[in-house]
């Protein structure tokens, strides 16, 4: 298992649907070639798994709180274990 990698679960609450989050998402991901998935919860909240080294993870949290159309008023991490085989990042369903 490469050490150098993490594996986040992620629920974020705020102005966090109908706002462009999960796109966003995917094309942050993509860029910093993060793997993983996002995914709308009929609650209003974002759930997120993110995999990559621990320096691209935080970036990439960053960039999402400085998005303007976005506002992140909470979010939860969890580590989980890594997916070796997880080749890209998608964009779930979610409920729209």
């Amino acid at each position: 298992m490469d050490g150098s990698k993490q594996r986040w679960h992620i629920l974020f609450s705020g102005k966090v649907q109908h706002v462009g989050f999960r796109y966003t998402a995917y094309y942050l991901a993509r860029d910093l070639g993060l793997t993983g998935w996002v995914d709308n919860l009929a609650d209003g909240r974002v759930e997120m798994e993110l995999q990559g080294p621990p320096s691209l993870l935080r970036r990439f949290l960053l960039r999402m709180k400085n998005q303007s159309h976005i506002r992140i008023e909470d979010y939860r991490i969890e580590r989980l274990p890594c997916r070796l085989l997880e080749r890209r990042f998608s964009v779930r369903s979610g409920r729209d």
